[in-house]
Formats: C-alpha cells, structure tokens, sequence
C-alpha cells in the first residue's frame, strides 16, 4: 500500500432533481446509481467506490431531500438521506445552477450542523447560455455558508469532474482502503439490475 493513503466516506447530498446520482457516475468513471428527469429516481443509499492510485473515494448517492414528506415513502427517503450526513469525512451539496428553491434552504440549513468539510457543487452550468452570468451566481452562493470549496460543474457533460476529483482526494483522511481494489459498489448485482430495469421504466414513462 501506498504511504500517506487517502480514504473516506463521501456523501452526496442535495434536493431532489439536481443531478446527484448523474454526478456521482461521472466521479467514478461507470454508471452504479440510476438516473432520469423524474425527481428522486434514488430511493435507497447506494455506495459507490472508486479506487485509484493512493487513494480510495467512497461516495454515498442520496435520495433527494424535501419538505411537505406526507407520504411515508418520501419520509422514509428523507430519514436515509439525513442518515447520510453521519460518520462521513466529506459532504458534496448539489445544487442547480438555474434556480436556488426552499428545499435548498432547508438542506442548507441542515449542513450547517456538521463538523465535516463540505464541498458545494454548482451543476448544469450548460443551461446558462450567458456564462459572464456564471460569476455571480457563484459569488452569491458561497456566502449562503463557510463551504470549503466551490465548483460550477456540469455532470452531464462532465465538466469539472477531474477538478473534483483532486479537491475530493486531498479533503479524504490519511487511512488504508476498506474495500478491495476491484469492488465498485456494495449492492449485488441483482439489486443493480432491478434498478436498470426501474430506470428502463421511468425513462420510457417519460416519452
């Protein structure tokens, strides 16, 4: 093993519909967490592993989080999402880049109660066609909270993903891997074909 070995536990966190899951594929180079246009297509913690070089990223896709969770499986998908900000080293809040809404706020809001590094990414940047718009947008968010870093970001089209790449390498603790070399996700290959064939669905359903 390497000296000075990096890992850690990566959540990925944000409302609904802000491309967490597009993002966290786009980090580890291979598609583990299903994504569409439907908000909170993700509905249960998935784990997504990347290993390179002399360090191991370990990142958590997140349900959306939202307010007005009457039904119990929107309760349920807050409860897993929240659990998310424990016992990780590194939070990466996702945010669009188009608008800022009340389910924003309240994740904000519950970000600022923790004591780990937190990382705000500004995704779909390839919708603001002006981009000297880009600037202050990014000026205004990054007084919303003592964010460690700030990344305008398209994880569609992948852009800034190997900037966040190194920031994310350099914020993980000084510790040896968890998992092997090889393993890219904790969830069984039956689990990840049930949700390629739940993604198959809802994308058809979209047409």
């Amino acid at each position: 093993m390497t000296v000075n070995y990096r890992c850690g536990f990566v959540a990925i966190v944000g409302r609904p519909n802000v491309g967490k899951s597009t993002l966290m594929n786009k980090l580890l180079g291979q598609k583990i967490s299903i994504t569409s246009h439907r908000p909170q297509t993700t509905r249960h913690r998935i784990l997504g592993i990347r290993t390179e070089g002399d360090y191991q990223a370990i990142y958590i896709d997140t349900p959306g989080l939202h307010l007005g969770a009457r039904k119990a499986v929107n309760r349920y998908m807050n409860k897993a999402a929240k659990t998310a900000f424990a016992d990780v080293d590194l939070i990466i809040f996702v945010i669009d880049a188009t608008r800022w809404t009340e389910e924003d706020d309240n994740v904000l809001s519950m970000l600022r109660t923790v004591t780990v590094p937190v990382i705000m990414v500004v995704n779909k940047i390839d919708l603001i066609l002006k981009k000297e718009a880009l600037l202050p947008i990014l000026k205004k968010h990054s007084k919303k909270m003592n964010f460690s870093d700030i990344i305008p970001a398209s994880s569609l089209k992948g852009v800034n993903i190997d900037e966040m790449n190194k920031l994310i390498h350099k914020s993980l603790p000084e510790m040896p891997p968890i998992y092997p070399e090889d393993q890219v996700t904790d969830r069984s290959e039956r689990f990840l074909a049930a949700e390629i064939v739940r993604e198959k669905l809802m994308r058809q359903f979209e047409k």
